[in-house]
């Protein structure tokens, strides 16, 4: 909901990082793979109930997740890259409940299941939006330049990060949070869905069908 905002504060800096970085050598893709193994070191460090580590570790790939994008506008953006940061993206999101999981399995199973199921149903409904979108040659620069379409909703990056946060500070507290992200997340589902209906619901002029 505030990435938009955050981005116009955080990208400058990012960027200057981004040059620095790109000026050595670094390459965007490096970046990428480098920020998911810390997110795998941070819920490895969670199943360890290593909280407190394990959310400096979340707060550093997170890092790595933007400087990404920078060091990719400083070289040059590539299809490839775009796809290694939204899968990598979702392996993360995937990981951080995991490890809240396997760290408690009777208290923080099922709460993270739902959360896993909430952040299943936004990923198809954020990827399939890209996809008709881009048939429609439909573009945005809301959130900067993206390599697939990016719509917006109650619950993005920044609030994704805001609750892994406070799993890893509270933990104790990991069932009602989860359970809270998880019903905000399907608001930005459902939201989504309702756009989807709005914008994709009359048939496209020369277009084929694609509906199955």
């Amino acid at each position: 909901m505030f990435d938009a905002k955050l981005k116009q504060h955080i990208d400058p800096v990012l960027d200057r990082a981004g040059k620095a970085l790109a000026g050595v050598g670094v390459t965007a893709n490096q970046i990428t793979v480098a920020g998911l193994l810390l997110g795998c070191l941070a819920a490895g460090l969670i199943v360890a109930k290593a909280y407190l580590a394990g959310l400096l570790f979340l707060l550093i790939s997170r890092l790595m997740d933007g400087l990404d994008g920078a060091v990719a506008r400083a070289r040059q953006k590539t299809d490839l890259g775009g796809y290694l940061d939204i899968v990598f993206d979702f392996i993360f999101y995937g990981l951080i409940p995991l490890g809240f999981a396997l760290a408690d399995r009777s208290v923080n199973a099922l709460p993270a299941a739902v959360l896993l199921m909430a952040f299943y149903a936004n990923g198809a409904s954020f990827l399939s939006f890209a996809i008709m979108a881009e048939k429609r040659q439909i573009s945005t620069t809301s959130h900067g330049s993206k390599s697939l379409y990016f719509t917006g909703g109650l619950a993005e990056a920044g609030e994704t990060f805001a609750f892994f946060a406070a799993f890893c500070l509270l933990p104790g507290h990991f069932p009602v949070l989860a359970y809270l992200f998880a019903a905000i997340t399907s608001v930005t589902t459902i939201s989504r869905i309702l756009l989807a209906i709005k914008l994709f619901g009359t048939v496209q002029t020369g277009s084929d069908d694609c509906a199955e």
